[in-house]
């Protein structure tokens, strides 16, 4: 049986508002049926602080301190708490809610995609393994999130090595199509990402900041010999293609394309109107 043909698109290193276009881009060209499925990576520059689609900036973001570290900053279109985005891969999955063994609740769908990451670290050397409660407290806190920042508490099927998170993703579902980013983390500044988020106080700036280092935990410092960003790309690249057995083509955008990611980047991405909303 012949396999599933989805489109492979490597960006590399984009703004954020770009980055966050061309995801929503693909979306749109998905669900009007223009594209197959889309597996994406890519990289920011600048490093960058996204925020998820519900997260308030005046409450929680210390938006000084972004300026200050020289940071980019973006709001998702995907719900989830901050990701500082630096020394990573982030990855996306654009696919029609109604594809074939694609389970119908977001839970067991997020499970599907994942798995794909799943093979990924295992292709890098890694034990890794998915992060499912097992107590009532467990579940509980899963759904109180401890604080603003993404990598503080893992989420339901969320990819752990160790007992600690070493990726982050969130999902929507817009025009009956889904679509899932996150970051896969090969080195994390523990102390950079906290410095971005307003705390009740500097009490619990260190207790977060602690916790942060005993919850997550980055590729290079779990791993023998640090990868590189191209290795990385291999790995997850064989690891989405395994997981839900398809064949990935490589693929750039037409200059048709690209003027439409740069005009949705412009309406909404780089727009202060969208970014601060909240």
């Amino acid at each position: 049986m012949k396999k599933a043909k989805w489109y492979f698109i490597n960006s590399g290193p984009c703004s954020p508002s770009y980055n966050m276009a061309m995801d929503e881009a693909l979306l749109d060209w998905h669900s009007e049926g223009l594209i197959p499925p889309v597996i994406r990576f890519y990289e920011w520059n600048p490093a960058t602080l996204s925020i998820g689609y519900f997260q308030s900036v005046e409450k929680e973001i210390d938006m000084e301190a972004v300026k200050r570290l020289g940071l980019g900053f973006v709001r998702r279109p995907t719900g989830g708490r901050g990701v500082l985005h630096e020394h990573e891969l982030t990855y996306s999955v654009i696919v029609k809610e109604s594809y074939p063994s694609m389970p119908a609740t977001v839970t067991e769908a997020y499970r599907v995609i994942s798995e794909g990451l799943l093979l990924g670290f295992q292709h890098l050397g890694l034990d890794a393994y998915f992060s499912v409660p097992n107590t009532e407290e467990q579940k509980e806190n899963l759904k109180k999130p401890k604080s603003a920042v993404c990598f503080d508490t893992p989420s339901w099927y969320e990819l752990v090595v160790e007992g600690k998170k070493v990726a982050g993703s969130a999902q929507t579902r817009q025009k009956g199509v889904i679509l899932q980013h996150g970051a896969i983390l090969l080195d994390l500044d523990e102390d950079k990402l906290i410095q971005t988020f307003k705390f009740a106080s500097e009490a619990v700036r260190d207790r977060v900041r602690k916790s942060l280092s005993q919850k997550a935990i980055s590729i290079n410092k779990i791993i023998p010999k640090p990868i590189t960003i191209e290795e990385c790309k291999t790995a997850f690249k064989k690891g989405f293609a395994e997981a839900l057995d398809i064949e990935l083509i490589e693929y750039q955008l037409t200059g048709e394309q690209q003027d439409y990611v740069k005009e949705l980047e412009a309406t909404r991405y780089a727009n202060d109107e969208w970014n601060f909303k909240k």
